[in-house]
C-alpha cells in the first residue's frame, strides 16, 4: 500500500497542474449541480417497524383526505380576552385569510383556553409539507403580521408546516473554527504557506461536500442537521489529515530531500496514516445504519461522504499543491523570537530524532518513572466525567427548546400556558376496526383512556369515510419531552388500550409525534450496544493487524471508551441536568437527542484512530529500532506530541465554534466532539498511554506466533518497499517552488529520472 501511495502522491506532484484544475472543477459542478438540484433538507422522521410509525402509515392509508402536512394558528389577546369585540374581529380576519390560501383544505373552529386569552385553530392542508412549505409558510407568516398590525391580537405559528419551515439560522460557527485553526496553524508552523495548505484544501472540501449534500437532497431526505454535522467533522478532519502529511513533509525537506520526494514519501508515510484513520471513521460512521432509523443512516452517510472526500483531497490535491510550494513553504515566515536556532528544533521547528532534549521528553520520563500513580489519577480524573452517563436519558427536542426568536416556540410556550403541557404532544390513536364495528363500540376505549391518571384530555374518535378506521385525539397531562409522557404511553399501549378493546377485533395502534420520539429513542438504545460492540471489535482487529500486538488494541480500545463516557457525561451534566447549561445558551434542561450517542461514538472512536496511529506507530518504530519500550515511548511521545497538540487544539476549536449555535442538537454534537477530542489528546494520549505501556513493557508488542502468520502485514507510516530517497546536492531555501518538467517532460530533479 505505502509503494502506491507513494507513486500517487509523486504523479500528483508531477501533474499538479492537472489536480488542481480537476478538483477545482469538481467543487464547481458540485456547486452548480447542488443549486439547480435545488435540494432542502427534510425533519421527517421514520422509524420503520414500531408502533407509532404504524399508526401513522394507517392515518396515511385510511384518512388520504389528511394527508398533507397541518399547522396551528395560535392567538393571544393583547388585552382582555379573545371574546372582545376588537380582538375578536381581528381573530375571525385572520382565520378568513388563511382560508382563503391555496392548498388548505380546512380550517378548524377557535378553540379557547380557560379564561379566553389564548386561542388555537388548526390548519389541514391538502398535500404534503415538502411541496408547498416555503410558499405557504410565507403567506401564513403575512397573516399573522396583518393581525399583529391592528394592535388587538398577537398571531404565533405551529404545528408540522411551521416547524419545518423556521429553521434556526446554524450558519457561520465553521468560519469561527476555521480562524482559530489558522492561528494554532501559524503558531505550529511558523509560515503563512505552511498554514494555508490545510486551510485551503478544508475549504475546497467543505464547498465540494456542501455542493454534493444539496444535489443528494434533491432525491432523498436528509436531516437538516445532516450538512451541519458533516461540515463540522469534514472540516476538522480535514485540517488535520492535511496537517500530519504537511509536517512529515517539512521533516523530510529539513532533512535535505527534493521537493517531489519529500510529498510523496509524506504521503506514503503519513498519508497512509491518514487512508487508514479515515476509512475507519468513514466505517464506523456508516455502521449507524445498524440503527435501523433512515434519517440516522442518511445522515452518517452525509457525514462519511465528508470524511472521504477530504482524505481524497489529503491524498491527491495536497502533494501538488506542496508541488507548487516547493521550498517556498517556509518563505513568508512569522516572527517567532522562542524558536530554537539549534538543530534541537530542525528546520522550520520540526523535531528531528537526535536533538535536544524538549519538555515532552522530561514529560515522558515523569510518567515513565511514577506510572501508577498517573494511571491511577487519569482513571480517576475519566471516571468522575462519565459517572453522570448513569442517569443519560434519551429523547428529543422540540419547539419547546427552540430559540424564542421563533414563532414556534412563541406559540409552544402559548399553547403550554393556557392549555397545557400536553397539547404541544398529543397522541393520535389510528384504530383499525372491523367490520360490523363502529365507532359507538369504542366508546370503553374512550372511558379507559379518560380515567388514566396520565391523560387529560380524549377527544372524540373521528371515523374515516369507509368506516375502516378511526382515529382519536389523546392529550397527555405533560409536556412531550417530560419522562412522565413516556410512562403513559407504555401504560396505554401495555395494560389500558388491550383490556380496552379485548373482544372486539379491533387494533390500536399509539402513535403521533411524542410517541414517535419515544419509539426511535428506544429503538436507538435497543441497537446502541450492538453497534459499539461492532465498531470496538472493528478497531481491534484493525489495530491488531497495524501493530502486531494484542495488548495495544485492547488498551486503546478500553481508553477511547473512557474518553467517549467522559464526553458524554459532560453531556449529560450540562443539557440533561442544567449544570451550567447557561453558558452554553441553553435556558433549560432537556433530554439527549436519541441518535447523538451513537452518532458521537461513531465518529469520536474513528477520530480516536488519528492520535492513536500516529503516536503508537512512532513508539512502535522506535521500539523496533533500540529494542527499549521505556525509551521507545519516551521518543514517541516527544517526537509527536507537539503535532497531536496543535492537530488536537484545531479539532476542539472548529468542534467547539458549533456550540455557539443556536440548536441544541448541533450544541451537543460540538460540546461532545470538543470534549472527547480535548480528552483524549491529553489524559489519555500524553498520561494513559504511557503510562499503561511502561507497565505492560515489552509484553505491549507481543502477538501469538500462529496470529501473526493469520493476520495480513499492514504498514501504517513505517514506509516499508519504498525506493532509497533522493536528496538535494545542496539545498537552498531560497530557491525552488515550481518545480515544473522542462518542455521534453524530464523533472528537473535529476535524482528521480530515473
Amino acid at each position: 500500500m505505502t509503494l502506491l501511495l507513494y507513486r500517487l502522491g509523486r504523479a500528483a506532484v508531477r501533474r499538479r497542474r492537472a489536480v488542481v484544475a480537476a478538483w477545482v472543477v469538481i467543487a464547481v459542478a458540485a456547486v452548480v449541480l447542488g443549486q439547480v438540484a435545488g435540494g432542502e433538507t427534510s425533519d421527517r422522521f421514520e422509524v420503520p417497524d414500531v408502533e407509532a410509525q404504524t399508526a401513522l402509515d394507517v392515518l396515511d392509508d385510511e384518512f388520504p383526505t389528511a394527508a398533507g402536512t397541518s399547522a396551528q394558528l395560535v392567538f393571544a389577546a393583547e388585552g382582555g380576552a379573545l371574546t372582545d369585540a376588537a380582538p375578536a374581529a381581528a381573530v375571525d380576519a385572520a382565520l378568513a385569510d388563511v382560508a382563503s390560501h391555496p392548498d388548505v383544505g380546512a380550517v378548524g373552529e377557535l378553540q379557547l383556553a380557560p379564561g379566553g386569552e389564548v386561542g388555537v385553530a388548526d390548519v389541514q392542508y391538502d398535500v404534503p409539507s415538502d411541496d408547498i412549505r416555503d410558499e405557504a409558510f410565507a403567506r401564513l407568516d403575512a397573516t399573522a403580521e396583518a393581525a399583529a398590525a391592528t394592535g388587538d391580537v398577537r398571531m404565533e405559528l405551529g404545528g408540522d408546516l411551521p416547524s419545518e419551515a423556521v429553521q434556526p439560522e446554524v450558519g457561520g460557527q465553521e468560519g469561527i473554527g476555521f480562524l482559530v485553526a489558522m492561528v494554532v496553524l501559524l503558531v505550529a508552523f511558523g509560515s503563512v504557506i505552511a498554514m494555508g495548505l490545510p486551510v485551503g484544501l478544508a475549504l475546497l472540501g467543505l464547498v465540494t461536500t456542501s455542493g454534493l449534500t444539496a444535489l443528494a437532497a434533491a432525491v432523498i431526505d436528509i436531516n437538516s442537521t445532516a450538512p451541519i454535522l458533516a461540515t463540522m467533522i469534514g472540516v476538522g478532519v480535514g485540517i488535520d489529515y492535511a496537517l500530519f502529511i504537511v509536517t512529515r513533509h517539512r521533516e523530510h525537506l529539513a532533512a535535505g530531500m527534493t521537493i517531489e520526494e519529500s510529498a510523496s514519501r509524506a504521503i506514503a508515510t503519513s498519508g497512509a496514516a491518514v487512508l487508514f484513520a479515515g476509512t475507519t471513521v468513514v466505517i464506523a460512521i456508516l455502521g449507524l445504519a445498524i440503527a435501523g432509523i433512515p434519517a440516522v443512516t442518511v445522515m452518517g452517510a452525509v457525514s462519511a461522504a465528508s470524511v472521504a472526500i477530504m482524505v481524497a483531497l489529503a491524498l491527491t490535491l495536497l502533494p501538488a499543491l506542496l508541488g507548487f510550494a516547493g521550498h517556498r513553504i517556509d518563505a513568508v515566515r512569522l516572527p517567532r523570537p522562542w524558536r530554537r536556532r539549534s538543530g534541537a528544533a530542525g528546520a522550520a521547528g520540526v523535531h528531528v530524532p537526535g536533538g535536544r532534549e524538549t519538555v515532552w521528553h522530561r514529560w515522558g520520563r515523569e510518567v515513565s518513572a511514577h506510572p501508577w500513580r498517573w494511571l491511577t489519577l487519569g482513571v480517576v480524573v475519566l471516571g468522575l466525567l462519565t459517572a453522570p452517563v448513569a442517569g443519560l436519558r434519551l429523547g428529543m427536542t422540540d419547539n419547546g427548546t427552540a430559540s424564542e426568536d421563533l414563532t414556534t416556540r412563541r406559540a409552544y410556550d402559548l399553547i403550554a400556558d393556557g392549555f397545557g403541557a400536553g397539547v404541544n404532544g398529543p397522541l393520535l390513536l389510528s384504530v383499525e376496526l372491523p367490520e360490523g364495528t363502529t365507532v359507538d363500540d369504542l366508546a370503553p376505549l374512550s372511558d379507559a383512556l379518560a380515567a388514566d391518571a396520565g391523560v387529560a384530555e380524549v377527544a372524540p374518535a373521528q371515523p374515516n369515510e369507509a368506516g375502516t378506521a378511526a382515529v382519536m385525539r389523546v392529550v397527555p397531562t405533560t409536556s412531550p419531552q417530560d419522562e412522565a409522557t413516556v410512562d403513559t404511553v407504555h401504560r396505554l399501549r401495555d395494560d389500558v388500550i388491550p383490556e380496552a378493546v379485548a373482544g372486539t377485533g379491533a387494533e390500536v395502534h399509539v402513535g403521533g409525534q411524542a410517541a414517535m420520539w419515544i419509539d426511535m429513542s428506544e429503538r436507538v438504545e435497543s441497537r446502541l450496544p450492538w453497534f459499539v460492540g461492532a465498531v470496538l471489535l472493528l478497531s481491534v482487529l484493525l489495530l491488531m493487524v497495524v501493530f502486531r500486538s494484542v495488548a495495544v488494541p485492547l488498551k486503546a480500545a478500553a481508553m477511547n471508551l473512557l474518553s467517549i463516557g467522559a464526553s458524554y457525561g459532560l453531556i449529560v451534566a450540562v443539557f440533561q441536568w442544567g449544570w451550567g447549561n447557561e453558558l452554553f445558551g441553553v435556558d433549560q434542561t432537556l433530554p439527549i437527542v436519541s441518535f447523538v450517542p451513537m452518532m458521537l461514538f461513531a465518529v469520536l472512536f474513528g477520530l480516536s484512530m488519528d492520535y492513536e496511529v500516529f503516536l503508537l506507530s512512532r513508539v512502535r518504530e522506535e521500539y523496533l529500532h533500540r529494542g527499549d519500550n521505556d525509551a521507545a515511548v519516551v521518543e514517541g511521545i516527544a517526537s509527536t506530541a507537539r503535532v497531536i497538540t496543535s492537530a488536537a487544539l484545531i479539532m476542539i476549536s472548529v468542534f467547539a465554534a458549533f456550540v455557539l449555535s443556536v440548536d441544541p442538537v448541533v450544541k451537543m454534537f460540538g460540546l461532545g466532539l470538543a470534549t472527547a477530542v480535548f480528552v483524549d489528546a491529553t489524559v489519555v494520549r500524553i498520561v494513559l498511554v504511557p503510562a499503561t505501556m511502561r507497565l505492560l513493557g515489552d509484553r505491549n508488542w507481543w502477538l501469538p506466533g500462529w496470529l501473526d502468520r493469520l493476520l495480513p502485514n499492514l504498514d501504517v507510516e513505517g514506509g516499508v518497499g519504498l525506493p532509497a530517497p533522493a536528496y538535494e546536492a545542496d539545498p537552498d531555501p531560497a530557491v525552488g517552488g515550481d518545480d515544473e518538467p522542462d518542455p521534453e517532460g524530464r523533472p528537473l530533479e535529476p535524482a528521480l529520472a530515473g
